[in-house]
């Protein structure tokens, strides 16, 4: 029989089972794929463990820089993104818990600002394009809170992550709670849903797009500037239009600064480059850091044998990753291995891999922690610091490898065991910093270190090596496909 095209307009349509079709579907509008702010919000008034109260969160409003008439770019601001899923200006949200009732209040028409810059977003395009019960002008806030708060259920409380952040007009009286719930919401992100895994999937494809885009390039560059422009470039054509975090593109001894962000310098003479960067996908992070030569072969065994090492310490720290691992057992494994590795190199000497790694002399090289969770903020929250030690751990073994002044954001994780849904980043790196070096001279671990040796490996500055990883019922999913080690090396080579 011949196939047809059919509209399905009404009761009479009449499908007869013999016939073929070929039936078309077309949606309008976003709702079929919206972000999930009801679900969201479900998770946060379970883990605040009450059933009546009020939500109360502000969005980013607009703001000018400082003497001057131009705005800041605008980046909105993540606890009312958890509950949203909006990304416009001078936005406000409630949640009513026993009601399950999200309303969403946009800014009022302002005519002025719709000539000059368009208009703002209205109730109707709002109540299709979000997961929200109701929308609302920001003019009705106040009567809307104060008639809440006349009706309100006995003890039910008023939540806000800042009391400072209270609407003005309210009474000076509130049954406010800002203790409670700036927690209850770190604990319902430190999770992620099936959507949020897609955004920072999609994060880091971007991610990896750029990365393979330097490669292609980095024989042709002469500044660290042109790597961070290529990135760049790469990402917004993509649709990526913001990235996660500064990117840092620090080439030889600039490598060995954690967060160098200047990427000016010029390329000539240094043995390789650290491009720590990563795109931001409807604001979730992807945080991807690769570490390769400016041709295609490392230029000295001393570069060789400190990338190996590092690609060692990750790969045998992602191998870890499971449901119940205690992260800071990985953290422990790369200084391990770590130290096992630089016993070989000669940096380290005079002791058993146990007496050094007693000595922590291993965090002269690891001065960072081994990852962070990734979500709407790069170094995202959750509820319980994994880095952190306490009475139930042996501080024997662990205080060695933990920096309390940097073992903290960026560099702390949240959550002491491993959960499904979880997504952190396994980021170990070897770096040999002047700085670092010269005040180790000062302490009792000093012996342990051949600085003679040390010294051979300062003009590599740093190498690391950081994918995203997510945690699942089985094992781990590695969500970072940007090319690495040997596979990295061959784009380089064959990009002439």
């Amino acid at each position: 029989m011949r196939a047809t095209s059919t509209t399905l307009s009404g009761p009479d349509v009449i499908i007869n089972s013999v016939d073929a079709y070929q039936i078309r579907l077309a949606v309008t509008g976003t709702s079929c794929d919206k972000y999930p702010a009801k679900q969201h919000a479900r998770n946060v008034a379970r883990k605040l463990g009450v059933s009546h109260g009020l939500i109360f969160i502000a969005g980013e409003p607009t703001a000018l820089l400082r003497d001057s008439d131009q705005e800041r770019p605008f980046r909105q601001r993540r606890y009312f993104y958890y509950l949203s899923g909006v990304v416009e200006p001078s936005c406000a949200l409630t949640y009513d818990i026993s009601l399950d009732n999200l309303t969403l209040y946009v800014p009022d028409f302002d005519l002025h600002r719709a000539i000059w810059m368009g208009p703002t977003l209205s109730r109707e395009e709002a109540q299709d394009r979000y997961d929200i019960d109701r929308v609302l002008y920001q003019s009705s806030l106040q009567q809307e809170l104060g008639s809440w708060l006349s009706q309100r259920a006995q003890n039910s409380l008023l939540y806000m992550v800042h009391e400072s952040e209270v609407p003005k007009g309210l009474p000076a009286e509130l049954p406010l709670d800002s203790a409670q719930l700036k927690p209850a919401m770190n604990a319902a992100r430190g999770i992620k849903d099936e959507y949020e895994i897609r955004m920072i999937r999609q994060a880091n494809k971007v991610s990896a797009l750029a990365h393979r885009k330097v490669l292609e390039g980095i024989q042709k560059m002469t500044n660290e500037s042109q790597i961070e422009g290529l990135f760049l470039d790469t990402c917004i054509s993509h649709g990526a239009r913001n990235q996660a975090y500064q990117i840092i593109a620090g080439s030889g001894p600039n490598a060995a600064v954690l967060h160098y962000s200047s990427n000016n310098q010029s390329l000539s003479g240094r043995p390789l480059v650290c491009l720590d960067a990563g795109a931001e996908w409807e604001c979730y992070a992807s945080d991807v850091t690769r570490t390769f030569p400016l041709k295609g072969e490392w230029p000295s065994k001393y570069v060789s044998d400190i990338y190996k090492l590092v690609e060692r310490m990750q790969e045998e720290c992602i191998k870890g990753i499971r449901v119940g691992t205690r992260f800071l057992n990985l953290h422990n494994l790369a200084h391990e291995i770590a130290i096992d590795g630089l016993l070989a190199l000669g940096v380290l000497k005079g002791g058993s891999a146990a007496e050094l790694h007693s000595s922590g002399v291993s965090k002269v090289f690891l001065p960072h922690g081994l990852g962070h969770h990734v979500g709407l903020e790069v170094h995202d929250v959750s509820e319980t610091e994994i880095m952190a030690l306490n009475s139930g751990l042996d501080q024997s073994n662990y205080a060695p490898v933990l920096n309390s002044a940097v073992c903290r954001a960026p560099c702390t994780l949240s959550s002491p065991l491993l959960q499904e849904g979880m997504v952190v980043t396994i980021e170990p790196g070897l770096y040999f910093s002047p700085l670092a070096l010269a005040n180790a001279r000062k302490q009792p671990y000093a012996k342990y270190i051949d600085f003679e040796v040390a010294n051979e490996y300062v003009h590599i500055g740093g190498v690391r090596i950081e994918d995203d990883i997510l945690v699942t019922a089985n094992g781990y999913e590695n969500l970072t496909t940007a090319p690495k080690g040997d596979a990295m090396l061959a784009i380089i080579r064959n990009s002439v």
